[in-house]
């Protein structure tokens, strides 16, 4: 395929496989080459019947090194078959481009090697919590940050708005396969509680990766945070102060 230009295309497949749009589809049917990147292996075995040529991404993720290393590996993954002519597609957990550094790695450098690159939308795991828990962010105002950055940055905080802190089991963790951290609850408790009542019910969520299967919504007191059990896939809603969640 030298003789002709690759390209690729960043696509997301949704929490689920009805969230995989037709655009995003019709994308993956065309490719030459899909990699994938699943959150389960229900989906990545949908994936991989789109596809005669499917390459899960999923072995890049190896317990001790670090993120930077896996998500290197990952974009050099999707770009060589690109680079050797290839129309590729690379599809991700949720939205491509929402906690996704391999897509926005991959597709800066393709940019800057002159292969024609795309990144299509799709369903994130955000669209999912404002449906299950009923958060219309025109309402109040939404503060959405990945827990780590929150706890090291603390950036000002509106206590009247709904906040959405991700990857809460994982945070200050640098390797891209770890064990939930009990003590960056810890410390992700203390911040808030420089902010909210002890008392102010919080929300862990977990959005479903099936169909017929409710999503996880545990609601808490925030000074029982650091005791809770937490899943990999959980995010942590902070209502408004001033009202609960409806």
């Amino acid at each position: 395929m030298s003789g002709r230009s690759g390209s690729l295309t960043i696509v997301g497949t949704g929490l689920r496989p009805g969230h995989l749009t037709r655009e995003s589809l019709a994308e993956i049917e065309a490719a030459d080459e899909l990699f994938h990147l699943a959150s389960e292996p229900v989906l990545a075995a949908w994936l991989e019947t789109l596809h005669p040529r499917a390459t899960s991404l999923q072995p890049h993720y190896v317990a001790g090194v670090e993120r930077a290393s896996t998500y290197e590996a990952i974009v050099e993954a999707i770009l060589a078959p690109a680079r050797g002519g290839s129309r590729v597609a690379a599809a991700f957990y949720g939205h491509p481009g929402v906690f996704v550094t391999p897509s926005h790695a991959a597709v800066a450098r393709a940019g800057t090697e002159g292969i024609p690159v795309r990144m299509l939308p799709a369903v994130s795991a955000e669209d999912c919590l404002f449906a299950d828990l009923g958060i219309d962010p025109g309402r109040s105002g939404c503060q959405s940050y990945e827990a780590s950055y929150f706890l090291e940055r603390r950036p000002p905080l509106d206590t009247y708005a709904h906040v959405l802190l991700w990857q809460i089991s994982v945070v200050g963790e640098r390797r891209a396969v770890a064990e939930p951290r009990r003590d960056g609850l810890v410390g992700l408790t203390r911040a808030l509680l420089e902010h909210y009542a002890p008392e102010h019910v919080v929300v862990v969520y977990e959005a479903s990766p099936y169909p017929l299967v409710e999503p996880l919504a545990d609601r808490i007191p925030l000074r029982d945070l650091p005791e809770h059990e937490v899943n990999p896939m959980a995010t942590l809603v902070v209502p408004p102060a001033e009202r609960g969640l409806s």
